[in-house]
């Protein structure tokens, strides 16, 4: 995954807000090009009479449009001098110039900044959570389902309220591992993420069980455990991020490993501590399409328990 732009979808509402604190977050500490985007439904041609209809439709939603980036212009400026007086803590800051605002029209949302994302060559896309979900919990809504079947670019979402006291940094990228090539990928990629981004890397792997065990479903249990460790510090060992932190010390950290055990998916996360500037990480399903994003069961069950931010990555050979 490269990081030389990060395209935010952005909309009025808490939802804008909080995916714009993350890709704010993140173009800052990346050092990377921040491009905001609002997606805009197309205007019907009209013939006859009904052509002043249309014509007053296309100047409500070019107002629309530029109200909306307007309000993004504002929020990014006092983002940005957030991120900027946390820097000192390990947190970054945007570049002068580093910020565009675009209007884009699709009838999808998503698939719009799918078509975006592609046209500028960004490296990831950022929303926040659909409305309706739990505070700090991300909803998958419409533009993120659309994202998530179908981006080229991996796909990063913002919980709830994520925008309200936002981390004064990225502290931790931490890997949903499991065991397969797809996965092996992911690692690879993260690692790189997280040298660029000046911050350690661990890996997980999920055990689910049930509450009540018979003796041979323990054995079983205990079988994975021992694989599910054992795989994880295979795919560790070779891969210790370097270069530094924004803040001058090295990065060279040893990679972390964890197994986490617990009777869903919830349950299993909830046995570990998570930094205030945490990241997870997924791997898209291995059933769908080379290099585009496709979320799996598992990774749709991490994206609705996590209470940090979740990136699925693209699908790679």
């Amino acid at each position: 995954m490269k990081l030389d732009e990060v395209l935010a979808g952005y909309g009025p509402g808490s939802r804008g807000r909080d995916g714009l604190a993350l890709a704010v977050l993140l173009a800052g500490q990346a050092h990377a090009r921040l491009t905001v985007a609002t997606v805009q439904p197309p205007a019907r041609s009209t013939p006859g009479p009904a052509r002043a209809e249309e014509s007053a439709w296309r100047a409500y939603l070019r107002e629309q449009a530029e109200a909306t980036l307007a309000q993004a212009r504002e929020l990014v400026a006092e983002l940005a001098g957030r991120a900027g007086r946390g820097a000192g803590a390990g947190g970054g800051g945007l570049e002068g110039g580093g910020v565009e605002f675009v209007a884009h029209t699709h009838r999808g949302s998503g698939r719009g900044l799918v078509e975006l994302a592609r046209r500028r060559g960004a490296g990831v896309v950022v929303i926040g959570s659909a409305p309706g979900g739990g505070r700090g919990r991300i909803s998958v809504g419409s533009t993120a389902d659309q994202l998530l079947h179908s981006s080229s670019v991996p796909v990063l979402l913002a919980p709830r309220g994520y925008g309200d006291r936002p981390p004064a940094a990225i502290d931790r990228l931490t890997v949903a591992y499991r065991r397969g090539p797809g996965c092996d990928a992911a690692v690879t990629d993260a690692a790189r993420t997280a040298a660029a981004l000046g911050v350690p890397l661990r890996l997980v792997t999920l055990v689910i069980s049930s509450g009540r065990r018979a003796r041979i479903e323990e054995e079983m249990l205990v079988r994975l455990r021992d694989q599910a460790a054992a795989d994880l510090h295979a795919a560790a060992r070779g891969q210790r991020p370097s270069g530094r932190r924004p803040g001058g010390q090295p990065a060279g950290l040893p990679v972390e490993v964890e197994v986490l055990e617990g009777r869903n998916v919830a349950q299993a996360l909830g046995t570990t501590s998570w930094l205030p500037g945490e990241m997870i990480i997924c791997a898209s399903s291995d059933t769908g399409p080379l290099r585009r994003v496709f979320l799996g069961d598992t990774s749709l069950k991490i994206v609705r328990a996590s209470t940090c931010p979740v990136m699925i990555l693209t699908r790679e050979p």
